[in-house]
């Protein structure tokens, strides 16, 4: 029979045959439970005092604490009735002011251990002196509830005493009414699932994301629901020691309005039972968006084995470094420079319009045109509407990897992929049949053109940014590239294309085909670049200060001369500023009239400096220009060393290398050990001048980097130059394994030369004289090919490797017979595991632990 049903039936009538039937249920619960309808409930003092404070027991300790802040009168005689059975008295004996109150006041859990104590003592005096036959079988059934939950839980002891105490006193029929008996049959019923009802709705977690202001007010009404029940039992306590007659302290309030009371309960049941159905449903939402969220996340990041190949053969560059490093080595993206092409109309026409798919930026050197794109590009990936993928490339003529058309759509590529994952699936359709060779060779150009063009359909793809800077500097397959735009701008309506160039006339001729274009120069918007040119000088000037402790007429007398003599060039305040650097205060007004206007003016004004130096050092600095001049890709300070003519001690010293790079005057720069032109028009202006400046050294260049290359690699290269036991050592291009680079890495200082030396062979004046009998091309070959294709194989060129092999043959077939060289390498054991390793990575290093078997 359920509780409470038991519970009205036990307190109905109280007729002889109902007092007997009720002996017998006593009995029939006595024979079922033996002795422990009677026996001693464990108190756990010791979990109460030292177990930590849970939700639970803070919540009711604050109702507590609360109702005895507001009704302190009701609290004290509480207290003082329970003081009176700790003390070891009964409950038959008046409560007076003057009674001692020993219940603690500011110790939570040394209340609690009271609280344990006082129900333990209360459900054993219950079963004992209980003589009311219609009310025993209810307290003994109630005294096996409580029993129960305090043993599971006995950190619940404040909320079960006043249940505890109020089920001793109600054996006498006189003690209560029904009205209280039926509210002390609800709580009694409820108390469990009161106790459980914060840790099941209210516990916190840390995917609830915007949700802590409801779980607060929840909390709040948890807290109000318990004030309300505590009072209640408190109350009932009360008014049974009171209906016995017993004197009771003063100003306790009315203690007879269990309707009202039970009323109050229940409706703040009722209220937080929708609230917290409320939160339920909101929570449920939440979870099902972080797991979308995180399902979403899992799918970016567990990509398959095989894409992660893929993405990482489609990676030449990563377009996202090249920003950085344009930003980093421009002195960083100033928003006030750029901010004024955001009103242009020009821009907006073709920002908001669906109509005008193509923007083309045009303007002379040093106009500002990249770090213009940089700002469009970080203004549209920040647009909170935007509904498409933003990509980008930035060209770049003296880079082998960022100066063609095939670099320009792979760079694309891969920003379109890596932002949207789901898109690699087009690169899969064409790798999985050509694997990495998908990306070299003459038909590349074809296959990723309609790779892009099938991502750019793609119905998943909302839309897509494709941004390219300086196509001038594409200096290979340029014309390809521009008629892929203006189909594509003509034929995609959900992609928009922003290229940049200078005023070049066969781009202008190729991009004026294109139907949906806006074209914005920025000589005609001198205005504009005059205003941010001016911001720009404010802030180098300013920063030029700081560093160089200028005074106010110093700053004002820069920044004038700035103004006058800018022409709206960004480059040419840049550069003139970096040089402002090398003086003192003191000289820096003096030096300023020797920085003419205009940008070739100013070149031939920094390269007179550079000729002004020590003998020694103008011929070593044009042999450094000359080689940055004439390399495939930026080469690193290590690089440089074997590439000039220098002594071996000098050549391996990295500052000796970049104090010789400083000396070039403002050419010329430095980013993370790795040598750049300061900007394309400084390259320009010294091949256009190259050969006053750098004859007769012009003519051999080649020549020497190749003799050069060849003295080096003889020196370094050598059988397992990393001195592995076996290649098989070396882990698969794929593998997960974690490789690092060795700190003194022995191929450091030949990476570019083993890699470039035949490609200069074929652009030297001399070729005749490497290639003859017995010359250095034939001495290397015979005596370090192997070699060579090894180091190779460490950095991943094996197929450069073989380009430069088929190109020798065709340059010494008239020379050399290399066919028994070649022939007798490829079917050499150590050759075929090279060739199977081509893309095997450098032994980490801790190599040197793996068995030598």
């Amino acid at each position: 029979m359920p509780f409470r049903q038991k519970f009205r039936s036990l307190f109905k009538g109280s007729s002889p045959k109902d007092q007997t039937s009720t002996q017998q249920v006593l009995a029939k619960q006595d024979g079922q439970n033996g002795a422990s309808s009677t026996s001693t409930l464990p108190v756990q003092t010791s979990i109460a005092s030292s177990a930590p404070t849970g939700l639970p027991e803070r919540l009711w300790d604050q109702a507590y604490d609360k109702l005895k802040i507001s009704d302190a009168a009701l609290i004290q005689a509480y207290e003082k009735i329970l003081s009176r059975r700790l003390s070891g008295q009964g409950f038959d004996t008046p409560v007076t002011a003057s009674d001692r109150n020993i219940i603690a006041q500011h110790d939570t859990n040394a209340r609690r251990k009271q609280m344990l104590q006082l129900i333990q003592d209360g459900l054993d005096k219950t079963a004992g002196e209980a003589k009311i036959k219609r009310a025993i079988g209810v307290v003994l059934f109630a005294k096996d509830i409580v029993s129960t939950a305090i043993q599971a839980a006995p950190q619940a002891a404040l909320a079960w005493t006043g249940v505890c105490v109020a089920l001793e006193m109600i054996q006498k029929p006189i003690d209560a009414t029904e009205a209280n008996r039926s509210g002390i049959e609800y709580v009694t019923d409820r108390m469990e699932w009161y106790w459980n009802l914060s840790s099941a709705v209210l516990e916190k977690n840390g995917n609830e994301r915007g949700l802590s202001g409801v779980r607060d007010e929840l909390e709040t009404q948890v807290v109000d629901l318990y004030i309300l029940l505590i009072s209640y039992e408190i109350k009932s306590v009360c008014s049974y020691y009171r209906n016995r007659g017993l004197a009771l302290i003063r100003d306790v309030a009315s203690l007879d309005d269990w309707n009202g009371d039970m009323k109050s309960i229940q409706d703040a049941e009722r209220v937080f039972h929708d609230d917290s159905n409320t939160y339920a449903n909101l929570k449920m939402v939440s979870n099902l968006n972080q797991l979308v969220s995180h399902a979403e996340t899992q799918s970016n990041v567990q990509l398959a084995k095989e894409d992660q190949q893929c993405i990482k053969d489609l990676r030449l560059t990563d377009p996202l470094d090249d920003k950085r490093r344009i930003e980093q080595t421009k002195g960083g993206l100033l928003q006030e420079s750029y901010r004024w092409i955001l009103e242009n109309p020009e821009y907006q026409q073709w920002r908001d319009s669906d109509e005008n798919r193509l923007l083309w930026i045009k303007g002379d050197p040093g106009k500002g045109k990249t770090m213009l794109l940089c700002g469009i590009i970080d203004e549209l990936n920040r647009q909170p509407s935007r509904s498409g993928l933003v990509s980008y490339f930035f060209c770049q003529a003296t880079d082998q990897n960022l100066n063609n058309a095939t670099a320009v759509l792979r760079g694309l590529i891969f920003m379109l992929v890596r932002q949207q994952p789901s898109l690699v699936s087009h690169v899969r359709k064409r790798y999985d049949q050509a694997g990495g060779k998908l990306f070299e060779g003459a038909n590349t150009w074809f296959a990723l053109s309609d790779i892009l063009t099938t991502i750019l359909q793609e119905p998943v793809l909302k839309g897509a940014y494709l941004v390219v800077d300086a196509l001038d500097e594409c200096v290979s397959g340029q014309e390809q590239l521009l008629d892929l735009v203006v189909r594509v701008s003509g034929t995609e309506a959900r992609v928009k294309w922003l290229v940049s160039s200078r005023n070049l006339s066969q781009i202008e001729e190729r991009l004026q085909l294109a139907k949906q274009k806006v074209k914005l120069s920025l000589e005609l918007n001198a205005e504009s670049i005059a205003s941010a040119v001016k911001i720009y000088i404010g802030d180098k000037v300013q920063k030029l200060s700081k560093l160089k402790e200028y005074d106010e007429h110093i700053h004002d007398q820069v920044r004038d001369y700035l103004f006058e003599n800018a022409n709206d060039t960004f480059l040419w305040v840049a550069l003139v500023c970096q040089n402002l650097e090398k003086y003192t205060r003191w000289k820096v007004l003096d030096m300023l009239s020797a920085f003419p206007p205009g940008l070739d003016l100013l070149y031939k004004r920094i390269m007179g400096q550079v000729l002004e130096g020590d003998e020694s050092d103008v011929s070593l600095c044009k042999q450094v220009l000359l080689v940055i001049m004439s390399v495939y890709r930026p080469i690193t300070l290590r690089e440089l060393g074997p590439l000039v003519e220098i002594d071996q001690e000098l050549s391996d010293n990295v500052d000796y290398l970049r104090h010789i790079v400083a000396l070039c005057g403002s050419f010329l720069t430095i980013r993370k050990d790795t040598i750049y032109f300061v900007h394309q028009s400084a390259k320009d202006y010294l091949s256009k001048n190259e050969g006053a400046i750098f004859a007769p050294l012009l003519k051999d260049i080649h020549h020497t980097m190749v003799s050069l290359s060849l003295q080096a690699m003889t020196k370094i290269l050598r059988k397992d130059i990393y001195e592995l036991p076996c290649l098989e050592l070396l882990p698969d291009e794929d593998s997960d394994e974690d490789v690092n680079m060795l700190e003194n890495d022995p191929l450091s200082a030949v990476q570019y030369s083993c890699v470039y030396w035949v490609d200069h062979l074929r652009k030297a004046s001399t070729m005749g004289a490497y290639l003859k009998d017995k010359g250095p091309v034939d001495v290397f070959l015979h005596e370090h090919l192997l070699h060579w294709l090894e180091a190779l194989g460490h950095l991943h060129q094996v197929s450069a490797g073989v380009l430069s092999i088929v190109a020798l043959k065709d340059l010494v077939a008239m020379h050399i017979d290399l066919s028994f060289t070649i022939d007798g390498v490829s079917n050499s054991p150590r050759f075929k595991s090279i060739h199977l390793r081509s893309s095997a990575v450098l032994l980490r290093a801790s190599c040197g632990k793996l068995s030598t078997e």
